[in-house]
C-alpha cells in the first residue's frame, strides 16, 4: 500500500517495468509508473537528451500522487494512448487522465493531466522536477507570471506549468504543491516543454477535444476488428505503433534507452531510432489487413534511406532520417541492474537482411496500392545491393559479429521474390534462386533443418522466417524441420528463445524473446495447426503488464519484462500473428 514520499528533493524509485504505461504523441513519449511520476521523458524529440530521466536515476521527473496511503490501478481508454490512473484511497477514488496532447508538433510537447475526485475528496502531492541533458543542465528555475503560470528554464528547453498558481519553487529546484479537491471536481494541468519559447497557452478543455479526435483518426475502431482473437489487445497495439511512428513515417524500437535485458548482464541499448527491420514488420503486419496510413509512410520512410544511402543504407536512423550516434556512456546510475547509453554501435554495421525486409515492405505497399514513384525507384535500390552485397558478411538480424547468416540470404530471396510479384520484375528472380540453391548447399543441417550459417550448426529461431515470408515453401523439409528444431531445443511453456548462447538452461543467459514466440504461432498457423498456433499466441500475448505494454524479452520464472519499453515490432507481430489466425479460422 504505497503513499506518497513528502520527499519533495527525493527522487523517486523505479518500478518494474510492467508497472508502466506508455504516453506518446509520435514525436517523443513519456513512461508513467502506478504511482503517478513521470518518469521519463525526451524533449523535443526521441533521441533527444532526456528532460524527465528518474527511470534511469536521473534528477527529472514529474508526479501527481495521492498524499496519504492508496492501492494504484488504472488502465488505457479504449482506442489510443489517453491514459487514466486510479488510485483507492482512506478516503474515496480519485483518478488523473493523462495524454501527451495531439496533434503534436515537432518543438512543444504538452503534458495534460486532469485530476477528479470520483468519490471522495482528492489531496495529492505535485512535485515537478526537470533536468535538461540526462540531469547535467541542472534544475530548472521557476518563475511566476501574473496569471499564475509558472515558466521553467532548463538547458536549451523553455517548460511551462499552468494549474498550479499555489505551488511553491522548492530548496532543491522544481515546483511543489499539494492539491486538494472537493468530491465530484476535476482540476486541469498542463505542462508545456520545448526548445522553443511557449506561445499562447492551450486551452485544456480544447486540447483534451483534439487529443480524442487524433486517436480515433488513427486507431481502427472495435467493429473493424470484430473476429480477430485478442481484438482490444490488437486495437491497443494499433495505437502503441502510432503513438511511436512520426510524421515521416518512421517508427522508433522503442521509447527508452538502457533499461536491461537482464540484470548485471552489460545488455543495454539504446532503442529510440527506426530500425529499417522493424519498421519492414510493422508495415507487413499493418498490410495482412489491408492499406493503413502506417503501411504507407513506412514504405515512405524506408524508401527514402534506400534513395539517399543506396547500398550504404544503415540498419537504423533517427526518426527525421539522420544518422544513429555513437554509442557513449551517461553519468547516471541507471536503472537497477543497468547501466546509461545513448546512441548505438548499429551505426556501424552492415546488416544485409535491411535489403530484404525492405523489398518485402515496398510490396506489401504496392499490393495495397500505397507506393509511389519513390518506393519503386527503391525496390531498384534494394535488388541491386542485394546482387552487389550479397556474398559479404554482416551482422545479421541479432547485430553479433559479422558471418554469412542463413538468415539475411534467405531474407533477401523472400524480398526478391515478393517484389519480383508485386512490381512485375521477373528479371529479380534468378537472383533469388541463387540465394536460396546457395543456402541449401551450405547452411543445411544434416538433420535436415537450416542451421545459422555455413560455419555455425545452431538452431535459431529466426530461421523461422524465411518460410513464412516466402523464400522457401512452407511444406518443404527445411521449412518443417527448423520448426520441429525450434520447438524441441528453444521452446519452454509456449514461449520461445532466440538461440542458445551457451549451454544449460536457457533462462539463464537471456528472457523468453517475444517476437519469436509469435513467430512460432505463424509457423504452426502455416503448417496448419491451428489449435497450437492459438496457443502460442495467447500465450505471448499475456506476457505484458496491466497497461498492455509489451518489452523485447520476457522473464519466464519472475513473470516480468526485460529491455526497453515498448518494443514496436513485438506489437506488431501480435497484431499480424491475430489477423492471420483470424483469416484462417
Amino acid at each position: 500500500m504505497p503513499a506518497a514520499s513528502h520527499r519533495p528533493c527525493t527522487p523517486p524509485v523505479p518500478h518494474v517495468l510492467r508497472a508502466y504505461a506508455l504516453l506518446a504523441d509520435g514525436h517523443r513519449g513519456a513512461l508513467l509508473g502506478p504511482d503517478g511520476v513521470l518518469g521519463w521523458l525526451c524533449v523535443p524529440r526521441w533521441d533527444s537528451d532526456a528532460v524527465l530521466s528518474a527511470l534511469i536515476g536521473g534528477p527529472g521527473w514529474y508526479g501527481v500522487t495521492p498524499t496519504g496511503a492508496y492501492v494504484p490501478g488504472g488502465r488505457y481508454e479504449d482506442g489510443g494512448l489517453v491514459y487514466r490512473s486510479r488510485w483507492i484511497t482512506r478516503g474515496g477514488v480519485v483518478e488523473c487522465r493523462e495524454a501527451l496532447a495531439r496533434p503534436a508538433g515537432p518543438h512543444r510537447a504538452v503534458l495534460l493531466r486532469r485530476v477528479v475526485a470520483v468519490d471522495g475528496p482528492a489531496e495529492l502531492e505535485v512535485s515537478l522536477h526537470l533536468a535538461a541533458g540526462f540531469g547535467t543542465a541542472g534544475a530548472a528555475v521557476p518563475a511566476r507570471d501574473e496569471a499564475g503560470r509558472w515558466t521553467l528554464r532548463t538547458g536549451p528547453l523553455h517548460g511551462r506549468l499552468t494549474g498550479l498558481p499555489n505551488a511553491r519553487p522548492g530548496r532543491c529546484g522544481g515546483l511543489h504543491a499539494v492539491l486538494r479537491l472537493p468530491a465530484g471536481t476535476r482540476h486541469d494541468l498542463v505542462l508545456e516543454l520545448g526548445d522553443r519559447p511557449p506561445a499562447a497557452p492551450p486551452d485544456p478543455g480544447r486540447a483534451w477535444q483534439d487529443t480524442e479526435a487524433a486517436w480515433a483518426a488513427d486507431v481502427p475502431g472495435p467493429d473493424e476488428l470484430t473476429g480477430l482473437p485478442g481484438r482490444r489487445d490488437v486495437r491497443h497495439a494499433y495505437a502503441v505503433l502510432a503513438g511511436l511512428t512520426g510524421p515521416d513515417g518512421g517508427s522508433v524500437a522503442a521509447a527508452t534507452t538502457s533499461l536491461p535485458e537482464r540484470a548485471e548482464q552489460g545488455r543495454n541499448y539504446d532503442y529510440r531510432y527506426v530500425w529499417i527491420r522493424d519498421q519492414a514488420y510493422i508495415g507487413q503486419a499493418l498490410a495482412a489487413r489491408g492499406p493503413h496510413p502506417l503501411l504507407a509512410g513506412s514504405a515512405r520512410f524506408v524508401a527514402a534511406r534506400l534513395l539517399t544511402d543506396g547500398p550504404d543504407l544503415a540498419p537504423a536512423y533517427t526518426l527525421d532520417g539522420g544518422p544513429v550516434p555513437d554509442l557513449h556512456r551517461l553519468e547516471l546510475p541507471g536503472y537497477p541492474g543497468g547501466f546509461d547509453v545513448a546512441g548505438n554501435l548499429v551505426n556501424r554495421q552492415f546488416q544485409l537482411d535491411g535489403f530484404g525486409e525492405a523489398l518485402l515492405l515496398l510490396a506489401a505497399a504496392a499490393r495495397h496500392d500505397q507506393l509511389d514513384a519513390d518506393g519503386r525507384r527503391a525496390a531498384v535500390v534494394a535488388a541491386e545491393a542485394i546482387a552487389a552485397r550479397h556474398r559479404e558478411p554482416d551482422c545479421g538480424i541479432w547485430e553479433i559479429h559479422p558471418d554469412h547468416w542463413t538468415h539475411s540470404r534467405l531474407t533477401c530471396a523472400a524480398g526478391l521474390r515478393a517484389a519480383a510479384d508485386a512490381l512485375r520484375r521477373p528479371d529479380w528472380l534468378p537472383l533469388a534462386e541463387r540465394l536460396t540453391a546457395a543456402a541449401l548447399a551450405e547452411s543445411l543441417h544434416p538433420s535436415g533443418r537450416w542451421q545459422r550459417s555455413p560455419d555455425d550448426p545452431a538452431v535459431d529461431a529466426a530461421l523461422l522466417l524465411p518460410a513464412l515470408r516466402g523464400a522457401v515453401p512452407a511444406h518443404a523439409r527445411p521449412t518443417r524441420a527448423t520448426l520441429a528444431a525450434v520447438l524441441a531445443d528453444l521452446a519452454d511453456d509456449h514461449h520461445c528463445y532466440r538461440f542458445r548462447h551457451r549451454p544449460g538452461p536457457l533462462a539463464e543467459a537471456e528472457g523468453a524473446f517475444l517476437l519469436c514466440g509469435f513467430l512460432v504461432s505463424l509457423a504452426q498457423l502455416q503448417q496448419g495447426r491451428l489449435p497450437e498456433a492459438l496457443r502460442w499466441y495467447e500465450r505471448n500475448r499475456a506476457a505484458c503488464g496491466p497497461a498492455g505494454l509489451y518489452a523485447e524479452e520476457y522473464d519466464i520464472a519472475q513473470r516480468q519484462l526485460r529491455g526497453n519499453l515498448p518494443q514496436a515490432f513485438v506489437h506488431a507481430l501480435l497484431l499480424e500473428t491475430a489477423t492471420r489466425l483470424a483469416q484462417a479460422g
